[in-house]
């Protein structure tokens, strides 16, 4: 029996990939099974997977099922993979990553009245500033001929580059501990493995011929 009752709607959508050399598929390490056996999954993937738990507030899903059309090098390493994620309360998210594919950094959360979307979210196309994408309540207009709310754009600028904040980050954790004796600090590992949790999953699921996993 359907549910026609008004629910909240939640949708995130991630892409990474790009066209990779024939060189890098000849010699690069993500190519390597003895060195980086995830291949696209464990590069580009990664990404996706930490944008998406990014937009749930970090929040695992109850399962994941990875997506038809995984690609396997001669070597048996992944060089294109997808999956969908899927929560207890009915947000769902998608991914798809690749080395065969245009160079594409795309995120895009959708909500019942609300849609973001940020077309550069690992490498931004410009080094001192990011820029996103916010429609709030769009529609048609009158003729539907066009749209009569038009997303906002807005650009996010900064003078250091993301590298050198991440190094920035880094090394003022290690001398707040050093120097104050703070305790680690525990937000960088936790994050780190709820998304190895869910590549692993994904994994797991194209292994078991696109089967569910539970998380």
């Amino acid at each position: 029996m359907l549910n026609n009752s008004p629910c909240p709607y939640h949708l995130v959508q991630s892409c990474f990939t790009y066209l990779a050399t024939s060189d890098f598929h000849e010699n690069n390490i993500r190519v390597k099974p003895d060195l980086d056996a995830l291949g696209a999954l464990g590069d580009v993937g990664w990404y996706c997977i930490r944008a998406i738990l990014f937009a749930v507030d970090y929040e695992l899903p109850k399962s994941v099922k990875a997506l038809p059309g995984t690609v396997f090098n001669e070597a048996g390493v992944l060089t294109s993979c997808g999956a969908s994620l899927l929560w207890e309360d009915g947000k769902v998210a998608t991914f798809n990553c690749s080395f065969q594919a245009n160079l594409t950094m795309n995120i895009t959360a959708i909500g019942t009245k609300g849609t973001l979307q940020v077309q550069d979210f690992v490498i931004p196309v410009k080094e001192d500033s990011a820029a996103f994408s916010a429609g709030i309540e769009s529609w048609f207009n009158d003729l539907v001929t066009g749209w009569k709310t038009m997303p906002s754009e807005h650009v996010v600028t900064t003078d250091l580059p993301q590298e050198a904040l991440m190094v920035k980050e880094f090394s003022g954790l290690v001398a707040d501990i050093k120097r104050n004796g703070s305790k680690l600090e525990q937000k960088w590992p936790t994050l780190s493995r709820k998304t190895q949790l869910v590549l692993d999953a994904v994994k797991v699921s194209i292994e078991r011929g696109l089967e569910p996993v539970e998380l």
